[in-house]
C-alpha cells in the first residue's frame, strides 16, 4: 500500500469517487484515452498538485475551446495534415477524432502551457492556438485590431454592438415588432475581420464609414463630446427610422356589449377635442402616410359604459359610450407606415398601426466606434465652418485627442489608418485580431497614393481660413449610431399628476413623472449646507402639506369641515396648530399607528 499522505483523491463532477496512488499517470491515461477516441471529447481532467487532487469533469455548462496538441515540442498538425485539410480530404471533426485538436475547459487549461504560434514553441509547451482570434467571442472578434486595445475597452465596444442601429430584419416592412430601428444607408466595412465574413455581417450591415479627425474644435468636443458635419448629415450620414407598433382590438363584453371602431363624437364620455380626431377615416382608422403628432388619435374607438348603473331599462344609451381611442406615445410623433387589420382568437377585429419616426442626427444623440469610444453629439457645424485639408476634404466627425491615450485604444487608431489606406487603394483591409494587416503595410499603401504614411495631414480652420498649427490625424473608421436618441429621453415636468398614496409626483416619462431627487442627492445638499434648496426639492416640489397638530398630545388633529371644528382626537382640546410637513411623513405616522406605535410631534415654535 502506498503512503496514505501521497494518495490522491479523485473527483468526478465534484463528487469524491476514490483514491489513486499515481495521480500524474492517471491524468495522462485519461488524456491519452480521450485523444485515442476511447473517451468522449467533452471529458476534461486536471491534477491539482497543491491539494493532491484529480478532477474529472463531464458535466454540462462548461466553456470549452479547441487547441492544437503538441508532442515533444512539435505540432501534431503537420504539413501533410494541412495539405489534406486544404484539399478538403480532412474535416475539423476528423482532426478532433484523431487527437490533433482537443477541447479544454478552464480548469484543464490551468495546467497547460499554450503557444501563440509555431515560432514560439518550446519543449515545455503542451498546446498551440489555432488562431489568436479564437480566444475571442463572436462579437469581440468583430472589433478590428482588437488585440491593440485594453481589454476593458474591447468589452465596452462589444457591448455597444448590441445597441447599434442597422438593418435588424430584411422584411421590416411587414413586421409589427413593438419597437424597431432602421439605418438608412448602412455600408460595408472598409476594415473587416474574418468573423465578419463568417457571419456575413456585410449582408446585414450596422455601421457607416465616417471620415474622422482627432482634434479639438473650439471647445465643442470637450471630454467625450462629438462634433458632426451638417453637410454630411444632409447627405444622409447616420440617418435612421424608428418604428413603433400600436394595436387595439374591438373587445366583446358580457351582456352582448362590444367596442366599436369609429370616429368619436362630442357626446361620448372622455371626448377631448375635434382637432385630435380629424385625421381619422370614416371607419375610425387613420390613413397611410399621414403625419400624427402627440395626443392625436390613430385609431378611433368607443367602448360601452363600464358600470351597469349607466344603462337604461332599454339597454345602453348611445351617448353614454366612452371614448377609448388610441393615441401615440409622448415624444414619438411620426408617419403612418403600415396598417394591418385581422381578427383575434375570438373573432373580434384587431388593428395594428406602425408609426415611422425619422431620426435625423441631432445634438444629444449617441455615436460610437467599435473600440469603446462613445460620445454624444455636442455640435453640428455648417460644412463651410469645418476644418479642411489641402485637398478640400472635411471630416464627418471630430473627436477629442484626450479620448485616445488614457483609454489606450490603439485599435481605434489602427482602424482609422486601415480605413484610409483601404479607401485610397480601393481594397478591403483585414483587421482580424492577431492576424491583421501590419502597420508598415498600411503606411506603404498610403505613401503609394500620395498621402503621409502616419495618417497625419495639414488642416486649415474653416472659420478663419488660417492653417492649424501641428498636423492632425485623420482616417476612416466604421462608426455606429446607437439607439439612445435624445428625443426619446427628453423629459420635463412642472406641476403634474401625483400618486394617490404618498401624494408624491408619479414616476416615468410616459406618466409625466418627475425625476427622483433621492437620498443620495439630498445628502449632497446637506453636505453643501444648502438648506433652502433641500427644503424646496424634498418638500415644496414634492408633497408639501399642512396638517394640524395637537399642542398637548403631539398627534395629528381632526379638521371637521362640516361642523367647522378643529380638535385633537385624543384629548378633545382645540389647541391645535398648523404644521408644514411632507405628506410622506404624515403617512409614516399613520403607518406607525397601524403598528400600535404612537409617535408624537413636539411643538416648539408656534406661528
Amino acid at each position: 500500500m502506498a503512503d496514505a499522505s501521497k494518495v490522491a483523491k479523485v473527483y468526478i463532477n465534484g463528487r469524491l469517487i476514490g483514491f489513486h496512488s499515481d495521480p500524474k499517470e492517471l491524468t495522462e491515461t485519461v488524456i491519452n484515452a480521450r485523444r485515442d477516441n476511447k473517451l468522449p471529447i467533452q471529458t476534461n481532467v486536471s491534477y491539482h498538485k497543491d491539494t493532491n487532487e484529480v478532477y474529472l469533469n463531464t458535466d454540462a455548462g462548461r466553456v470549452q475551446r479547441p487547441l492544437i496538441v503538441l508532442k515533444n515540442g512539435k505540432s501534431t498538425y503537420t504539413e501533410d495534415l494541412k495539405k489534406q485539410v486544404k484539399e478538403g480530404k480532412l474535416s475539423f471533426n476528423q482532426l478532433v477524432e484523431r487527437g490533433v485538436i482537443e477541447y479544454l475547459d478552464p480548469e484543464e487549461e490551468e495546467n497547460m502551457l499554450i503557444a501563440q504560434s509555431e515560432e514560439g514553441i518550446t519543449k515545455e509547451h503542451t498546446h498551440m492556438e489555432i488562431d489568436g482570434a479564437v480566444t475571442l467571442s463572436i462579437i469581440s472578434s468583430l472589433i478590428p485590431y482588437a488585440n491593440h486595445n485594453m481589454s476593458g475597452k474591447a468589452l465596452h465596444g462589444a457591448k455597444m454592438f448590441k445597441q447599434a442601429i442597422g438593418m435588424g430584419a430584411v422584411n421590416y416592412k411587414i413586421r409589427h415588432d413593438t419597437e424597431g430601428y432602421l439605418l438608412y444607408y448602412p455600408e460595408k466595412n472598409l476594415v473587416k475581420t474574418r468573423t465578419m465574413d463568417l457571419i456575413e455581417l456585410d449582408k446585414r450591415p450596422q455601421s457607416q464609414n465616417f471620415v474622422m479627425a482627432i482634434m479639438p474644435y473650439y471647445g465643442f468636443n470637450t471630454m467625450d463630446a462629438i462634433v458632426l458635419n451638417r453637410g454630411a448629415i444632409e447627405r444622409g450620414l447616420a440617418r435612421a427610422s424608428y418604428f413603433r407598433n400600436y394595436e387595439t382590438v374591438e373587445q366583446r363584453y358580457p351582456g352582448g356589449q362590444r367596442d366599436k371602431f369609429e370616429v368619436p363624437t362630442e357626446e361620448k364620455v372622455g371626448f377631448v377635442q375635434e382637432e385630435n380626431y380629424k385625421k381619422l377615416g370614416p371607419d375610425g382608422i387613420i390613413q397611410l402616410e399621414q403625419f400624427v403628432g402627440e395626443e392625436e388619435a390613430i385609431i378611433g374607438k368607443t367602448s360601452p359604459p363600464r358600470f351597469f348603473e349607466d344603462m337604461t331599462d332599454f339597454g345602453v344609451d348611445e351617448e353614454k359610450r366612452r371614448d377609448a381611442s388610441l393615441t401615440i406615445r409622448k415624444g414619438k410623433p411620426g408617419f403612418v407606415d403600415t396598417i394591418m387589420m385581422t381578427e383575434g382568437e375570438d373573432g373580434s377585429r384587431l388593428v395594428k398601426v406602425k408609426i415611422r419616426t425619422p431620426l435625423i442626427p441631432q445634438v444629444g444623440d449617441k455615436i460610437a466606434s467599435r473600440h469603446g469610444q462613445k460620445g454624444v453629439v455636442a455640435a453640428i457645424v455648417n460644412e463651410e465652418d469645418m476644418p479642411f485639408t489641402i485637398d478640400g476634404i472635411k471630416p464627418d466627425l471630430i473627436i477629442n485627442p484626450h479620448s485616445i491615450p488614457s483609454r489606450m485604444t490603439m485599435g481605434h487608431l489602427m482602424e482609422m489608418l486601415g480605413g484610409k489606406a483601404g479607401a485610397v487603394s480601393g481594397k478591403i483591409i483585414d483587421g482580424t485580431p492577431f492576424g491583421s494587416t501590419p502597420r508598415n503595410e498600411l503606411e506603404g499603401m498610403l505613401r503609394e497614393n500620395g498621402f503621409r504614411g502616419d495618417g497625419m495631414e495639414v488642416f486649415y480652420d474653416g472659420v478663419t481660413g488660417k492653417r492649424i498649427e501641428g498636423e492632425i490625424f485623420q482616417g476612416i473608421i466604421a462608426t455606429q449610431k446607437l439607439f439612445h436618441v435624445v428625443t426619446h429621453k427628453l423629459q420635463a415636468r412642472a406641476r403634474g399628476p401625483v400618486q394617490v398614496l404618498t401624494r408624491q409626483p408619479t414616476e416615468g416619462k410616459e406618466k409625466e413623472g418627475g425625476l427622483r431627487f433621492g437620498e443620495m442627492e439630498g445628502e449632497t445638499l446637506v453636505g453643501h449646507g444648502a438648506a433652502m434648496l433641500l427644503h424646496e426639492k424634498l418638500i415644496e416640489d414634492s408633497d408639501k402639506t399642512v396638517e394640524l397638530v395637537c399642542e398637548k398630545c403631539g398627534v395629528i388633529a381632526v379638521n371637521d369641515e362640516i361642523r367647522h371644528k378643529k380638535y385633537c382626537p385624543l384629548c378633545k382640546t382645540t389647541a391645535v396648530y398648523p404644521v408644514e410637513m411632507s405628506y410622506g411623513f404624515k403617512l409614516l405616522l399613520d403607518e406607525l399607528k397601524a403598528l400600535g406605535i404612537l409617535a408624537k410631534i413636539n411643538l416648539v415654535d408656534k406661528v
